[in-house]
């Protein structure tokens, strides 16, 4: 396993590959999000990224190395998927993803736009990823994991080192945890390049298969329910690498409920004039819950996309 100053050279290099297919996203100021005066607190908008998601970049990264002649086949519970479809079609790769049957429906449009190969299968992302690596076994197929593969996790660290150039100091970052390729990618640039920036992980309280490990040292089982963070939702391979990363760069866990995230979502429609998706909130709420203690610094909140079921996010947003 890389550690996390070989991930972070990795990122360097994939950054070179991709710049020319991805967006650079702006890092802008809450207006609102402030814990005091003298306090910075800043937005990553990756849900102004190309294909609405951070998720481009690790798709990117890895399509960009594999032979043109394989056959290649991934899950995801939409995002990876969308920006590994756009990959493939950039790239004139053959791709077939495996999608959840509860994928929702923008998300699975969006992916057949690309002219990918679709198979449903299972009732969440998990299950998908499992499906996908049967097939990849069985037939002539290459998996691509969406989170458990140095190339991704090296897209995903990309937007470490956009970051910092895009802020002479980061005191505090907060990630979205789901299959960990994001928060392991970031952290690991952010740790190489910058050591004394604390690392907040933030984990949906209703699936934190990441989290649960995380504590207790290996990959456990958990129990998942439903989250609007539904892009996070989901188990983590057995074998997956962003566990051992994600413990070597993430200095704090924070979890998150289901009320937490819907008051996010609403903060960011209402005084930050951005609808994004639960998972983009989810770190929001994480910096919430803990901003009276960052009184004076500068902290960072990684919004990681925009897909969303237009039903159920309006829902939380404008519901009572």
């Amino acid at each position: 396993m890389d550690s996390y100053f070989e991930t972070a050279a990795r990122a360097v290099q994939a950054r070179k590959r991709i710049r020319s297919y991805i967006y650079q996203t702006p890092l802008v100021p809450s207006r609102t999000a402030k814990t005091a005066p003298n306090s910075n607190v800043l937005f990553k908008l990756e849900n102004f990224q190309t294909t609405g998601s951070f998720k481009i970049r690790g798709a990117m990264s890895k399509l960009s190395i594999q032979p043109d002649h394989r056959q290649l086949i991934t899950a995801s519970s939409g995002n990876h998927g969308i920006g590994a479809a756009f990959a493939s079609q950039v790239l004139s790769k053959h791709l077939t993803i495996v999608l959840p049957e509860t994928v929702i429906a923008e998300k699975l449009e969006k992916i057949q736009s690309y002219g990918v190969d679709v198979i449903l299968h299972g009732s969440e992302t998990g299950l998908a990823e499992q499906h996908a690596q049967q097939l990849a076994k069985s037939q002539d197929y290459t998996y691509i994991s969406p989170y458990n593969d140095p190339d991704i996790i090296a897209g995903q660290g990309t937007i470490g080192l956009e970051i910092l150039e895009q802020c002479e100091q980061v005191d505090n970052i907060f990630v979205s945890m789901g299959g960990g390729g994001l928060i392991s990618g970031i952290g690991s640039v952010l740790k190489a390049f910058s050591p004394r920036t604390k690392i907040y992980g933030v984990a949906a309280t209703n699936s934190k298969a990441l989290a649960d490990s995380m504590a207790a040292g290996s990959v456990v089982k958990t129990e998942h329910q439903n989250t609007l963070a539904d892009a996070v939702a989901g188990g983590i391979d057995a074998d997956t690498i962003t566990l051992p990363l994600a413990m070597s760069v993430v200095d704090s866990v924070i979890e998150c409920g289901e009320e937490e995230i819907k008051a996010a979502l609403k903060e960011l429609a209402f005084n930050e004039n951005m609808i994004v998706e639960g998972s983009a909130a989810l770190a929001l709420a994480g910096f919430t819950k803990v901003a009276q203690t960052l009184v004076g610094e500068t902290s960072v909140i990684v919004l990681c996309g925009g897909n969303f079921n237009r039903d159920i996010i309006m829902n939380a947003i404008l519901g009572h």
